[in-house]
């Protein structure tokens, strides 16, 4: 009573106190989601980076992404029914709607998953109640994972593949073994630079890492903020890293100079940092648009062997590399990015948006700064490759420089979990490129300097009266605000600024980039007042 829940990018989330009813009910949209694909679905039970207590529930679609648009509206509908009777004629009209044969003709499946949050084990039991519920339809527990863990066995399972933990680990470590062996005389990094320390945020990841560390050759992993003794996501983890950039616990002055990474709770995000000094814990962040950056380089590099090699041009095939960000991206990244003549799209905030707009390419990678991301490679463009790596296995030698960089795509197209952003694949994939690059993480994060930001949020009275174009680049409502904010933008050197309203509450967000940090400060709360005058707000907040 009195709660309004609603379906987001990251499902249902809440205290975990209040979630069993509505688990139950999207136990049930899982199994008819399955009856109407005719496929495995997912449901993953997960609060990823928020607070030990709270706890939520997604649905992964059978490609392993996330639940349709299409379905949210029913999902909000049936998790907010007031009554059994009410969730009941929801269920019948929807069914009806959607033409869903429930009749039990037809079997459904779900995957189940689980963090390691206490409250997960009860609320796996509500979520099997809802899927048994529906005629034909069985739950299958996969036990505790990682989210990315569970929607890759979702796509996999859908693709008659194998679909096991073992057989997870197995298409990350051998596919990772590959990229090494394809590695170029010469760029063998120092032993002392091997070391890598990870902090796995006292959540499920810290226990995968673990298990996929066993089939790891030469990569000196050390895991710290395992969950044995500390609390999930408590000054610890990708999120915490990312926005306080200052280490997290269990790290000090003894790790200066050390390539550390920093798991989520769920481990579908990853950011790499390091310590320049021992009298601060300030840290140099590498974030999610600097490992968007290494990958579009090696991406590109690989491309480019191809084509050098005639191999794209004799077939008149040309391969469409797409880097799709958002306007929070960091301007230098998307400047530097630029600068290699790369292909930059931009789309609205959210990873759904992201990764429709990736899969439009033969290759598109995606992330976002907070360390969420991957990359999606085509069929088209895969069975090419293996065909292209065949006809080049049978007409030259083996150590040919095409060949390998067909190999390399190949392997990283299985390395990556094209399902969503995984922490686990995205981290091997940049150890295997800064090895094969002969990188430090030093000489990566040197790559370019980001622009000084800021982030602000201003309480407004009614957030839908911001209305943005251009990737929410351009406020064309209010009328004129627009024209206020660009004549503010002109004062500063490498300004830019935009506003864009929250999807959850009333508030608007600002963002502002400039060449210092008191101008990027300035440039927000100019453009905060401008809000203020325009949408009748009332304070502003830091975030």
């Amino acid at each position: 009573s009195g709660v309004k829940l609603s379906y987001g990018t990251s499902g249902f989330r809440a205290d975990a106190s209040i979630l069993q009813s509505t688990v139950f009910r999207v136990g049930i949209l899982a199994a008819l989601r399955s009856l109407r694909t005719q496929s495995v679905i997912g449901l993953m039970i997960t609060a990823s980076h928020n607070q030990v207590s709270d706890n939520g529930i997604k649905v992964g679609d059978p490609s392993g992404g996330m639940l349709t648009q299409d379905w949210e509206p029913f999902a909000d509908s049936i998790a907010n029914a007031p009554t059994p009777q009410e969730l009941l004629q929801l269920v019948e009209e929807f069914v009806a709607k959607e033409g869903i044969r429930f009749d039990g003709s037809r079997p459904a499946k779900v995957l189940l998953g689980r963090d390691t949050r206490p409250s997960g084990d009860s609320l796996l039991e509500a979520a099997k109640q809802g899927i048994s519920s529906i005629v034909g339809a069985s739950a299958v527990d996969m036990g505790i994972v990682t989210t990315p863990q569970l929607h890759w066995m979702v796509r996999a399972k859908n693709k008659g593949l194998k679909a096991a933990e073992l057989d997870y680990f197995e298409q990350l470590s051998s596919s990772y073994r590959c990229l090494l062996d394809l590695i170029p005389n010469g760029s063998k990094v120092e032993k002392a630079e091997n070391k890598l320390v990870v902090d796995g945020a006292n959540g499920v990841g810290s226990e995968k890492l673990e298990g996929l560390k066993k089939s790891l050759d030469g990569l000196d992993i050390e895991i710290r903020n395992t969950g044995k003794e500390g609390v999930l996501n408590e000054g610890v983890g990708a999120d915490f890293v990312q926005k306080e950039k200052i280490l997290p616990q269990e790290f000090g002055p003894k790790d200066v100079g050390i390539r550390c990474a920093s798991l989520d709770g769920d481990a579908d995000r990853l950011v790499y940092f390091t310590l320049p000094s021992e009298s601060s814990s300030k840290i140099d962040l590498v974030d999610g648009d600097k490992i968007l950056t290494l990958f579009a380089v090696f991406i590109k590099e690989q491309l480019s062997i191809l084509t050098e090699g005639g191999q794209m041009v004799e077939d008149g095939y040309h391969a469409r590399l797409g880097v799709i960000q958002t306007a929070y991206a960091n301007g230098a990244s998307t400047n530097y990015l630029r600068q290699l003549g790369l292909e930059i799209a931009l789309t609205p905030t959210g990873v759904k948006y992201l990764h429709e707009k990736a899969a439009e390419y033969d290759v598109g990678i995606y992330f976002e700064a907070n360390g969420h991301g991957t990359i999606l490679f085509s069929d088209h463009f895969l069975s090419w490759l293996e065909a292209k790596n065949n006809e080049l296995a049978s007409r030259s030698k083996a150590g040919s420089e095409q060949k390998k960089a067909a190999l390399r795509l190949l392997a990283v197209s299985k390395l990556i979990n094209q399902a969503v952003g995984d922490a686990l694949s995205g981290l091997l994939l940049v150890e295997a490129i800064l090895i094969h690059k002969g990188w430090s993480i030093c000489k990566w994060n040197g790559l370019y300097q980001d622009l000084p930001s800021r982030q602000l949020k201003v309480k407004v009275i009614d957030r839908t009266a911001v209305v943005t174009e251009n990737a929410e680049t351009i406020a064309v409502k209010p009328p004129g605000i627009q024209e206020a904010i660009n004549a503010e933008i002109a004062k500063y050197p490498c300004g830019r600024c935009f506003i864009r309203p929250s999807g959850t509450e009333d508030v608007v967000r600002v963002y502002a980039e400039a060449s210092t940090q008191e101008a990027a400060d300035s440039l927000a709360n100019s453009v905060a007042k401008i809000a203020d005058q325009f949408l009748g707000s009332r304070s502003s907040s830091s975030v």
